[in-house]
């Protein structure tokens, strides 16, 4: 696919409804969209396919071919310890199946999330700064990641702390160190 952005006729016509009814979507912010200096909208093609995924409607094959990398799920891994996040990084990297990205702090986390629009999130709990209690509740108040998986991982789980963090919206805790296994297990039930 050539185009970089979509009219209200293309949705229309890819979702097999009227254009006044894409023209319905963007209005209700269902699909984020930007305006012409001729007043028209405009929707990027990221955008539709994240309104896809959100909405559950079939991805049309033209969209699929182009870019290999949307096959893929995307796994953000979030820990402030860098031979941590790199072993979950190489652990995840052998089944070849995962779009993997790094960030080494909650800061760095929260700029990616809204970047890199991650499927899953692999977040430790305690790191300076942002902790992953703000990263999981900045994560779930922006609208278009609600349906992004966390998997918050910490050395040092207390019982109100694994309560507090599934409570903001996290789907599994594990603690450090943990089985490899348990760590494939977990991704995959969440996003494969």
């Amino acid at each position: 696919m050539k185009k970089k952005a979509l009219t209200t006729s293309d949705i229309a016509e890819y979702c097999d409804v009227s254009p006044r009814t894409a023209v319905q979507w963007i209005s209700e912010g269902k699909i984020k969209a930007y305006r012409t200096p001729g007043n028209h909208s405009r929707v990027k093609i990221e955008d539709f396919l994240t309104f896809l995924k959100n909405y559950n409607i079939p991805i049309p094959k033209e969209f699929i071919s182009t870019d290999s990398q949307d096959n893929k799920k995307r796994i953000l891994i979030v820990d402030d310890d860098k031979d941590m996040a790199l072993t979950i990084e190489r652990t995840l990297k052998l089944p070849r199946k995962y779009d993997i990205d790094l960030a080494f702090d909650g800061f760095d986390a929260g700029r990616k999330v809204i970047e890199f629009k991650p499927d899953l999130v692999i977040l430790d709990i305690r790191m300076p700064g942002m902790d992953g209690y703000a990263v999981t509740k900045r994560i779930k108040d922006i609208p278009e990641l609600l349906h992004t998986k966390i998997i918050a991982i910490s050395a040092f789980f207390e019982e109100e702390g694994r309560e507090k963090i599934l409570s903001l919206g996290a789907n599994v805790c594990l603690d450090k160190p943990f089985n490899k296994e348990d760590l494939l297990n977990g991704v995959g039930k969440l996003i494969d």
